[in-house]
């Protein structure tokens, strides 16, 4: 089927768990305030729940992804309207976080960035978009696409992993559904079952809650993983303004057991790198012999200083 120039697929939205009607909410237009938050909140609880029934499939694919990321690979989410949109701000989050570069995790919408705040009528319909969108970026056998879409059909998304499976990439797929159409295009699927909205097909509610919490743990597992973290500290964090700056000292000093003020010392003399700074504080070391120290673990903090402290 085409549809203003692309191919499309049709799909029978009754069959699928996020478009079913949700019989605890059935009288919500004519509850009072109250009740509508209740009935809200008390679908909201589902989601974790329906979430940790999950946990060894995201696992799964967060070591596999860890792998290739060793190897030079990125992080690619791809996903349209709100699953999209959470692709990118999960991806957007990460360089300012954890001090990467803005390409090691990246967000694909269709339609564009554009679409983020404006819906593009048809793009998500498209089974070639994706393909276009990722040739883009360069995608290469080391990167990673994750799939995200809480119907789990999305074309957009299925025409994307399918293009990524054939040049050799890892692929995941995140829904909400039964035998999600795009966990037939992954190597790894997770179906977070949140059961009928409370609006139906209203993804964004539960459905986009699932994929955000889903989307939290991959990236900050393997930015973990990467030694972006020391204790449970976000080490790398990039002190660009003010709140950043005082976060960093804050950090420094929990990290070295020192005062506020001799963190900031120590943020100063390390040219505002928070890890070559805690490093500074530990080893009393200098910056240069810190970086050296952090060098050779490639960055991992917790590994270069566990191997130095222990």
């Amino acid at each position: 089927m085409f549809y203003k120039g692309v191919i499309v697929m049709k799909v029978n939205l009754n069959v699928l768990d996020t478009e079913k009607i949700n019989e605890d909410s059935i009288n919500i237009d004519i509850m009072d305030t109250k009740n509508i938050l209740n009935i809200i909140n008390n679908e909201d609880k589902k989601v974790a729940l329906a979430v940790e029934k999950v946990i060894p499939y995201i696992e799964n694919l967060i070591n596999l992804a860890y792998e290739k990321m060793l190897l030079g690979g990125r992080i690619i989410y791809i996903g349209a309207g709100t699953s999209g949109r959470l692709g990118v701000l999960d991806a957007s989050e990460c360089p300012p976080t954890y001090g990467v570069d803005p390409s090691l995790v990246q967000g694909l919408i269709a339609g564009g960035y554009s679409a983020l705040l404006k819906a593009k009528e048809g793009a998500e319909d498209s089974l070639t978009l994706a393909k276009e969108d990722l040739k883009n970026i360069y995608l290469n056998k080391n990167d990673t696409v994750i799939g995200l879409a809480a119907s789990g059909r999305t074309p957009y998304v299925i025409g994307g992993l399918d293009y990524a499976h054939e040049i050799g990439a890892l692929t995941g797929a995140i829904s909400c559904v039964h035998s999600s159409e795009i966990g037939n295009h992954a190597d790894v699927s997770i179906e977070a079952l949140v059961g009928p909205e409370v609006i139906t097909g209203s993804t964004r509610m539960k459905s986009g809650s699932a994929q955000k919490m889903i989307l939290n743990m991959i990236s900050t597992s393997l930015m973990i993983k990467l030694g972006k973290v020391y204790h449970n500290l976000m080490v790398d964090v990039q002190p660009t303004n003010e709140k950043l700056v005082e976060r960093a000292k804050t950090i420094i000093a929990a990290s070295g057991k020192c005062t506020i003020d001799e963190a900031s010392k120590y943020l100063i003399e390390s040219d505002y790198n928070v890890k070559v700074a805690i490093c500074m504080v530990l080893t009393k070391e200098n910056k240069e012999v810190c970086k050296e120290i952090l060098n050779k673990e490639n960055g991992n903090i917790s590994k270069a200083l566990r191997n130095i402290m222990d």
